[in-house]
């Protein structure tokens, strides 16, 4: 990015790190974010454990400052941090749950990495980023060659380097590295380390504003549905095959085997009991730096996953409302065409509209003619007597269909199926084989209802029997499942 005049002009309005080292908080923002996102690497938190985090936080300042200093409440705060003109803080809510969720946002992350590289440091080492820019270089020029008696060359090479190093150990020639080189080493990886874990963030942000690009495109889609899903989604998912979704994919399988991981806890025990790198007073969290880009990594990919699945219902919707019109406008024809079916020769193809206007004067409205009151007559009624047992109105069983029916519906939110069985188990039956029999009429009716032959399932449920006691009934029957 070209670092001219207008180019910095429209970062200083519109960036949102920039926006934050202009704030006349920021050292409470970056302070508290930094302790409740960074240090622990926590990607989500839910709005009350944030605010209670903050309240603390600003109790302790006040102790120090004052009563009077930062006067708004921790929620104030949140919720004006995560305003669209701040953008310091994401808002949003998991599907299946009401309670507000926090995330930082990338360029917030940008803003406190910033304030971290202002203190001073007592060793910059360069020798370990020319030997890391060097080895880059020669893996793209490796890479990209195509001559195979260069490439076998180059091998020949680096296996003569190696042949040397190994005579020269077996001779008791043992080359070590110096404490400033492995300093200067451990210094660099350190900062990739901490880059690493903020590119996910930055990762999981340009996925999500690819889906909304990608939902833009199909909400103002005037074309066939084929050839906006060969735009959109191409050879394969659109999100999972963008660059970032390559690049992640390729990371998250490296880093998931064990081999891998057991390589990389051996290393980081090894180099951080180093005498040179423990002078250094390295952070505590360095040990476990690969776990943490494992949690940050599998948050991003149920991210991805989450995005694509709701991209497919998009679609699948769409398609849906496609074919119900069509199959609307089909069903008309057949009833048209069924309404002719026994006509020889109709007198009348088609009916249309008069036209002629049809003039009302107002004065021709008949006017208002009030309305006659039924007189009733108060009689005096006689108590009769009764000639059938009115017991048998207090017998009757009324199975309450809209609470099955709202039973039914929290169980299919979070799947797209649930079984009977599954069903009696999570609200076990009231009124026995009745309320059985209404769970499926009412899978027939507002649902879609299976039958699989092959399953046989057991339904218990406790009644009362006709000497008073309680007794467990058993019905057998082919697994019901219920579809959304």
């Amino acid at each position: 990015m070209r670092l001219d005049y207008e180019t910095l002009v429209s970062l200083r309005k519109h960036h949102p790190a920039w926006r934050l080292l202009r704030s006349d908080h920021a050292e409470l923002i970056a302070s508290f974010l930094f302790k409740a996102f960074i240090v622990p690497n926590l990607r989500v938190i839910p709005a009350f454990d944030l605010s209670e985090a903050l309240e603390d936080h600003l109790f302790i300042l006040r102790q120090q400052g004052g009563e009077t200093l930062f006067p708004k409440t921790a929620a104030d705060y949140l919720n004006d941090w995560a305003e669209p003109d701040k953008g310091w803080l994401r808002k949003f809510y998991r599907p299946g749950t009401d309670e507000p969720q926090f995330d930082l946002t990338p360029a917030t992350e940008k803003a406190i990495a910033w304030f971290d590289q202002l203190s001073e440091r007592t060793f910059v080492g360069t020798e370990s980023r020319l030997l890391t820019l060097v080895d880059l270089l020669r893996q793209m020029s490796d890479g990209s060659e195509i001559d195979p008696t260069k490439r076998l060359m180059e091998l020949e090479r680096r296996k003569a380097d190696i042949d040397g190093e190994i005579a020269r150990i077996n001779s008791g020639e043992l080359p070590m590295l110096d404490d400033t080189a492995i300093r200067d080493r451990f210094q660099q990886f350190s900062q990739i380390a901490r880059d690493l874990l903020a590119d996910f963030r930055e990762v999981e942000y340009n996925f999500r504003q690819l889906d909304r690009r990608v939902r833009e495109k199909i909400a103002l889609w005037e074309g066939s549905k084929g050839d906006l899903i060969e735009d959109i989604m191409g050879q394969r998912d659109a999100i999972g095959d963008s660059d970032q979704g390559r690049s992640f994919r390729a990371f998250w399988d490296f880093l998931l085997s064990g081999t891998r991981q057991e390589e990389l806890s051996r290393l980081l025990e090894t180099v951080l009991g180093l005498s040179a790198v423990a002078s250094l007073q390295p952070d505590p969290r360095m040990r476990r730096i690969h776990h943490d880009w494992l949690e940050a990594g599998e948050h991003t990919q149920r991210t991805v996953a989450q995005l694509s699945q709701q991209l497919r219902r998009f679609l699948d919707d769409q398609a849906f409302l496609e074919n119900r019109r069509i199959m609307e406008i089909l069903r008309a024809l057949e009833s048209k065409a069924l309404e002719f079916r026994d006509v020889k020769c109709p007198q009348v193809m088609m009916d249309i509209d008069e036209v002629s206007v049809q003039v009302e004067l107002p004065m021709e409205r008949p006017l208002h003619v009030p309305s006659l009151k039924t007189r009733i007559e108060m009689e005096h009624i006689e108590v009769g007597q009764a000639q059938c047992d009115a017991g048998l109105l207090f017998e009757q069983v009324r199975i309450d269909r809209g609470r099955l029916k709202r039973h039914l519906l929290k169980m299919l939110q979070t799947r797209q199926q649930v079984s009977m069985r599954e069903l009696v188990e999570t609200q076990p039956l009231e009124q026995g084989l009745t309320e059985l029999v209404a769970y499926l009429q009412l899978g027939m009716e507002s649902f879609t209802l299976l039958q699989d032959d092959t399953v046989i399932e057991t339904i218990e449920w406790s009644a009362w029997s006709s000497e008073g006691e309680r007794v467990l009934k058993v019905a057998r029957m082919p697994r019901m499942i219920f579809i959304k």
